[in-house]
């Protein structure tokens, strides 16, 4: 029955449709995510906010990313791919659009608080569709073109950053800061592309026994009639899986949380960077802020690039490149932060560089975190890994409070002194990604899902052509 998806040379419409919808939803997913940013601008004066308070609201959401990975990864395998993406891009919509009814300071409840605990849910949700949407993408594209597909859900990752400038610095003025909080009840508007759009993963059917459902779904996917589709000679019972299987696969579970962790660097320097542009450029904020634009343009180019070298070169090699080249630039950074090449800061270039490392490496993580698990454990260990790896949202603003030894946990004082052992803590993180990809992690370039499955559940081999052992692998 996926020997037609295998044989495939060139992505259909339909496939492309489904590739916009998730780099939509991460998009604007991440817009709602990064939004609290732009308001915390209106209001740490007007409410004397303090920095014990402002650390509470923003890493609420990072607190509330590593369950909602584990249980939205975990309802992914249990109620199917495209009802979890769906789900969460409500629950990211609901808990920022609730937001808008925040009380002032002087209330029982006071704002900052009420702020806090719907931003726990905003993070629930924003991990979420992370854990489901790469697995779901990858479901319905041929194994070749596998880790170039799912690496560009990424790309626009970045671009939600940008929306949430945008809105901050041309709605807020006109609606207000709360008026931001009902914008970001945009991801609702991603249920209605999701229901007509996207169906169903044609694998996630297949596994829980409704053929008929996935043989409709991927004749959607590759624009055919259904009946040009054969069934399985062979079908097999609705599978049910538990979430503690995942400890069965310790290969897996090391490899892919250990990787995740790696954006523990990348949460600790985007948090630092446009301060340090200030203090180690000497410039002002607002040619800071000017140069992170572009940071984040060579991020997305990051991303772009890696998506290819993830198929080209395979995840492997990609991936320790990749995070060996982000530790080296993070490191060579802090040690020359005062060097100059005639007028050309030689910090400046190596946090570029490291960006463009930085960036690319979630487009290898992101879609390898989730080809390292059964079938039937896809969502649950992508969920699972993710999830660990938010943690680093945590362990990066505390790991640079304690070398810049300072009392604010979000954005640690930069001094110069703190500035390289700073930047070799970051750097840790990606280089320990680049060895566990190297020396633990296996390769997954140009084997299909259920090749990496039977693999890893100690299967015999099966012809690839044959619907028959498909069936039975699934």
């Amino acid at each position: 029955m996926l020997e037609r998806l295998e044989q495939q040379k060139r992505l259909t419409a339909n496939q492309w449709r489904i590739i916009l919808t998730t780099n939509l939803g991460d998009m604007l997913d991440f817009f709602d995510f990064f939004l609290i940013g732009y308001v915390l601008a209106f209001i740490l004066k007007e409410w004397h906010i303090t920095y014990g308070q402002s650390a509470i609201i923003l890493i609420s959401a990072g607190l509330g990313a590593v369950p909602g990975a584990f249980f939205w990864g975990w309802m992914g395998d249990r109620i199917g791919r495209r009802t979890v993406f769906m789900l969460t891009a409500l629950n990211v919509a609901v808990a920022t659009g609730i937001m808008y009814f925040t009380p002032d300071q002087h209330w029982l409840i006071p704002g900052w608080a009420f702020l806090a605990f719907f931003r726990f849910f905003v993070g629930f949700g924003n991990a979420g569709m992370i854990a489901v949407d790469i697995p779901l993408v990858q479901e319905f594209v041929p194994t070749y073109k596998r880790g170039w597909v799912a690496g560009l859900t990424t790309t626009l990752l970045p671009a939600g950053n940008i929306l949430g400038a945008v809105s901050g610095a041309f709605l807020a003025p006109s609606i207000g800061w709360r008026g931001l909080f009902l914008v970001g009840l945009t991801p609702a508007v991603l249920i209605l592309l999701i229901r007509y759009w996207v169906p169903e993963s044609p694998r996630f059917l297949m596994r829980m026994g409704r053929y008929d459902e996935a043989r409709k779904s991927l004749a959607w996917a590759l624009q055919c009639d259904p009946s040009h589709i054969q069934l399985p000679t062979i079908t097999v019972d609705e599978e049910r899986t538990r979430w503690r299987e995942l400890f069965g696969y310790p290969r897996s579970m090391v490899a892919a949380c250990m990787i995740a962790l790696s954006q523990t660097g990348g949460v600790g320097i985007l948090m630092w960077i446009t301060a340090l542009f200030v203090m180690v450029l000497k410039i002002t904020p607002a040619e800071a802020s000017y140069l992170m634009i572009w940071v984040g343009v060579l991020g997305i180019v990051g991303r772009l690039v890696a998506s290819w070298m993830s198929d080209a070169l395979g995840r492997r090699y990609s991936g320790f490149l990749i995070g060996m080249g982000g530790a080296l630039a993070m490191a060579l950074a802090g040690y020359w932060h005062d060097v100059y090449i005639g007028t050309v800061s030689v910090f400046f270039v190596l946090v570029m560089i490291q960006r463009f490392f930085g960036d690319a490496s979630y487009a290898i993580i992101g879609p390898y975190i989730a080809e390292v698990w059964p079938n039937r454990l896809r969502a649950s260990g992508m969920g699972f890994s993710y999830g660990v790896g938010n943690l680093g949202k945590i362990i990066g603003p505390l790991g640079l409070a304690i070398i810049a030894g300072s009392s604010d946990l979000v954005s640690p004082k930069a001094t110069l002194d703190a500035l390289f052992p700073a930047f070799l803590f970051l750097a840790f993180w990606y280089g320990q990604a680049g060895l566990i990809f190297l020396l633990l992690g296996f390769e997954t370039k140009g084997r299909s899902i259920e090749e990496i499955s039977r693999s890893l559940d100690g299967a015999p081999a099966a012809l690839p052509s044959t619907s028959t052992a498909r069936a039975r692998a699934l």
